[in-house]
């Protein structure tokens, strides 16, 4: 293969005969495919869906994309790839940072586990080579200790780390992978995919000069860069300084999705708080901020660093994100903003998805509060949610069912109506009473409920690239397909989905050809972006989710009324699914051979395995 912007080396490491391999992309793959996201699920795919998540015989992808670590603005993503073993769905989360654009520095793509090692071992790249080494002595550390053992070891110049921590260690179910700078790859449990193969981190050392990747066109990939860049300056949310993502981090979401009357509180027993300002971006920079950091390439700078300098919750954290801020404050009930701050800390030092923590908490309250449960913990109790955090990243006592994820806790206390959760994961930090298009993005995510997959508060909230009415449920099938297929085109590219605040298909399209030499339009983003998006449905259907039942929203959204500026309204399902179904082509959430065969999923010749499903 040779095009711009790869490599064309993938490392396959076999862990559980200690081997490392070597091999190049397929051609056709990444003519389909893209990588980064797409990619890893056509590996996942070919792996089989039937496989056990937390087996031998589960994959684990370490994927960039054709622009990672080049000069394209938010091009330092990496995604990891696997089956889940919170949801069984094929899952990917992604992580900022360094580390994705040191991996290719390195003169590598991607990074394939399979199999299981007997003693916790970690990789170590450079120089375009892999070699397994002993992780003993790592066995037990929460993530910063590793990162801090490993730059120990290697230097800290030139170096990355992505690792687990103690709950990816014990299995948890919802246990992530962090790199040095509090980046997270944080939902969907690869965590523990990791955990269980007894891998304890990735090392890579390479720098950026003269290892950049080489676009194939360069003089028009430079024009092309200059196009997206001057839209990311320009845009009303990415301005750097300006812009609120620029300004506020994530979190300068709060205050308006709770004015809206869309912030999901006391595990969505309500959507308004009046302290929910207390832990809002306004609130942390005038109160906590030290710093704002960024990624590779990137002039955003939406990283909001907090110091708490003294007391009980002293702490430094980096990731005071939206998502963190609320499940650990208005879903939980607590508006201490310092406590939040660490809250999010020891997330990060175990290795646990802060929004799956925030439900594990919010359903135990709620449990609690109607005596469904004799463990306390009432709302707001920043001591006990700090007690719990600590007993589910080590399944100690209570905190051993609630690693399972909310979705099993709930069911093994006979009340699953009370996990806020779709396909085993739990809902981020939008209601779907009051934004009726992100509630159907929640019950299509291929991935559980996740605002990731499919971004239409861009839309309904923000007014990106044209306002909708949050409330109204017509029309809004087609507005996430259109959302669902850009970013999963993002992700495979691989480039940050705030990119999509101010650059369009036109803007990724010319990034791409330019840079690998694959001609490519806008509209040829958008069908690229559906085929993945067809893809991990199938993946899907044949891992057993394919019963319309299973594109669903708890009952709490479409039954029980919302609270503030969207009083009474409730989630209308009733009106979005077959509309969505229709506009995707689909028989009740199953991929038809139709499509698969237009989308050059399966070829003539193959028989689609959803016929036996």
């Amino acid at each position: 293969m040779n095009f711009g912007g790869f490599k064309n080396k993938e490392v396959i490491v076999d862990l559980s005969n200690g081997t490392v391999d070597y091999r190049g992309i397929n051609e056709d793959d990444v003519k389909k495919y893209v990588g980064g996201r797409g990619l890893g699920v056509k590996y996942v795919l070919d792996n089989g869906p039937e496989v056990e998540p937390l087996s031998e015989e589960n994959i684990l992808c370490i994927m960039t994309g054709p622009v990672t670590g080049s000069r394209s603005s938010m091009s330092g993503r990496l995604a990891v790839v696997t089956k889940s073993p919170l949801t069984g769905t094929v899952t990917d989360s992604h992580m900022g940072g360094w580390t994705a654009a040191r991996l290719k520095w390195a003169g590598i793509d991607n990074v394939i586990f399979k199999g299981k090692s007997d003693k916790p071992v970690y990789l170590y790249i450079e120089d375009g080579k892999a070699e397994i080494r002993d992780a003993s002595q790592l066995w037990g550390l929460s993530t910063r200790a590793t990162v801090q053992s490993l730059k120990d070891a290697h230097g800290e110049e030139n170096l990355s780390v992505m690792t687990i921590g103690q709950a990816g260690e014990n299995g948890v179910r919802f246990a992530g992978f962090m790199n040095e700078h509090d980046r997270a790859a944080g939902r969907g449990g690869t965590g523990a995919v990791a955990g269980y193969k007894k891998l304890k981190a990735i090392v890579i050392k390479a720098a950026q000069k003269g290892n950049m990747p080489e676009p194939a066109q360069k003089d028009d990939y430079n024009q092309a860069n200059k196009k997206a860049v001057k839209a990311i300056l320009e845009g009303g949310l990415t301005a750097p300084n300006k812009g609120g993502l620029s300004v506020y981090g994530t979190n300068v979401l709060t205050n308006l999705i709770n004015e809206v009357g869309a912030l999901p509180t006391r595990n969505s027993q309500l959507t308004h708080w009046d302290e929910a300002e207390k832990h809002s971006g306004e609130w942390v920079n005038e109160h906590l901020l030290v710093a704002n950091n960024t990624c590779h390439a990137c002039p955003v700078g939406c990283k909001i660093e907090v110091e708490v300098k003294e007391g009980k919750y002293k702490t430094r954290v980096e990731s005071f994100e939206f998502e963190s801020a609320w499940a650990l404050g208005a879903n939980s009930g607590l508006s201490d903003s310092e406590a939040i701050a660490y809250l999010i800390d020891i997330c990060n030092e175990y290795g646990m998805d802060t929004i799956e923590l925030g439900h594990a908490i919010s359903v135990t309250m709620e449990a609690y509060e109607k005596g469904i449960v004799d463990q306390k913990l009432d709302w707001g109790d920043a001591d006990g949610m700090i007690e719990i955090a600590r007993k589910i990243a080590f399944r100690e006592g209570f905190g051993g069912i609630l690693a399972e994820g909310p979705a099993r806790a709930t069911a093994a206390w006979g009340v699953p109506e009370l996990s806020m959760s779709v396909k085993g994961q739990s809902i981020p930090a939008y209601d779907p009473r009051g934004i009726q298009g992100i509630g159907l993005g929640y019950a299509t995510s291929n991935r559980g409920a996740c605002h990731l997959r499919g971004y239409t508060i861009a839309s309904e909230i923000a007014g990106i690239p044209e306002p909708t009415d949050r409330t109204v449920a017509e029309g809004k099938a087609e507005l996430l397909n259109v959302f669902q297929n850009l970013l999963s085109f993002s992700d495979s590219m691989n480039i940050c989905k705030f990119s999509s605040f101010s650059e369009n298909a036109e803007h990724y399209a010319e990034q791409y050809s330019t840079m690998t030499g694959i001609p490519m339009t806008a509209d040829d983003v958008m069908l690229a972006g559906e085929r993945i998006y067809n893809l991990e449905r199938y993946y899907n259907n044949l891992a057993g989710f394919n019963k319309r039942e299973d594109d669903f929203l708890p009952k709490r959204f479409t039954e029980e009324g919302a609270s503030g500026n969207s009083e009474g309204l409730v989630s209308r399902m009733d009106i979005m699914l077959d509309d969505y179904y229709n506009v995707r082509g689909w028989k009740d959430g199953v991929v038809t051979e139709e499509k698969l065969r237009e989308l050059g999923i399966i070829g003539e010749e193959t028989t689609p395995a959803t016929e036996e499903v």
